[in-house]
């Protein structure tokens, strides 16, 4: 009589169904696997990258550095620059990398300003490994909420640096901050570790949100909007005086207003102005930037400030900012 005993290489291999994966399961798997491979990839790229650098170290050339305060319309700028295929960019913000590279501590808290003093050429060559490493370039874009403080800096590190500095009105800039100081979980992420006890608005915002300027330490229990003028005052105050030290075709200034009223042509004089081409690929994707916002908090369009929740707010504090918006052509 024959058995139905399993012969023994047979026996020696798992049931059917551990080896049959259903097609979600095998496609989840593939998915997962690409995704591992691809980091991977991407973390040997960069190491061979910057072996390669240091094997015949080169500074950085003409990056170009986006400043102003925060909430003013540099990310849009940013992310637009990014789109270029003459630059690099690591398609994010920088705010940890600077942090990491001269701690808020070294400065006992006071401020994320840093000067020409600040810079060394151990700086620059590790800047400009870093940002080849990450982005094959030794041209490239960069963006923070810190940067406007640090444009002496910045300059000293890199002395054929382009600024591009965008300027918005006090109105719906103090509007955007205030909305701000209100998403701690996106704009306080780096000071959980702050010396100081933070009561903005008799308490209801504990973290300090955007970025330290030199005096910061007497508005921790002031109402939410004079702390914003003052943040709009300093970042705006340091950028401007800065540009005297800039070559001045080294400085692109632009008005976030005219973003709304003609994108294209906005855009055309800023690449232009960096020495980047505008071709027609950016031509149509900048014709189209504003449809799909970066980071907006609600429609964008000019002086919403005044139909929104904090208009009262900012009306007691525009006084506080006339002499700097004067300065920036308002």
């Amino acid at each position: 009589m024959k058995t139905n005993r399993l012969s023994w290489h047979e026996s020696c291999l798992p049931p059917v169904h551990y080896i049959v994966r259903k097609p979600e399961q095998l496609s989840e798997f593939l998915i997962k696997a690409s995704k591992t491979l691809a980091y991977h990839g991407r973390r040997l790229q960069r190491g061979v990258r910057s072996a390669a650098w240091q094997l015949a170290p080169r500074p950085a050339r003409r990056p170009v550095i986006v400043v102003g305060c925060s909430r003013a319309g540099t990310t849009l700028v940013y992310k637009t620059l990014s789109e270029s295929d003459e630059i690099g960019s690591l398609q994010r913000e920088t705010h940890d990398y600077w942090m990491d590279l001269h701690p808020l501590a070294e400065k006992n808290w006071d401020t994320h300003g840093l000067d020409a003093g600040d810079a060394s050429v151990a700086d620059r060559d590790t800047v400009s490994r870093y940002f080849y490493s990450w982005t094959g370039r030794h041209r490239w874009v960069d963006k923070n909420n810190q940067n406007g403080l640090c444009v002496p800096y910045l300059q000293a590190l890199f002395p054929d640096a382009v600024f591009v500095y965008v300027k918005r009105s006090p109105g719906d800039n103090l509007n955007s901050l205030i909305e701000g100081w209100r998403k701690p979980e996106e704009f306080a992420t780096w000071s959980s570790e702050l010396p100081a006890t933070v009561a903005v608005e008799n308490g209801a915002l504990s973290q300090w949100c955007f970025f330290l300027a030199d005096g910061w330490r007497s508005y921790v229990d002031a109402p939410v909007e004079v702390v914003a003028a003052f943040q709009y005052n300093a970042i705006n105050r340091a950028i401007l005086d800065a540009k005297a030290d800039v070559p001045a075709g080294q400085w692109v200034e632009v008005f976030y207003e005219d973003f709304l009223r003609d994108p294209v042509a906005t855009f055309r004089r800023i690449f232009e102005g960096c020495g980047l081409a505008f071709d027609a690929r950016l031509q149509a994707h900048c014709a189209e930037v504003l449809d799909i916002p970066y980071n907006a908090f609600s429609e964008i369009r000019l002086d919403k400030w005044k139909d929104g929740r904090n208009r009262d707010r900012i009306e007691r504090v525009l006084p506080q900012v006339t002499d700097v918006a004067a300065r920036m052509g308002y």
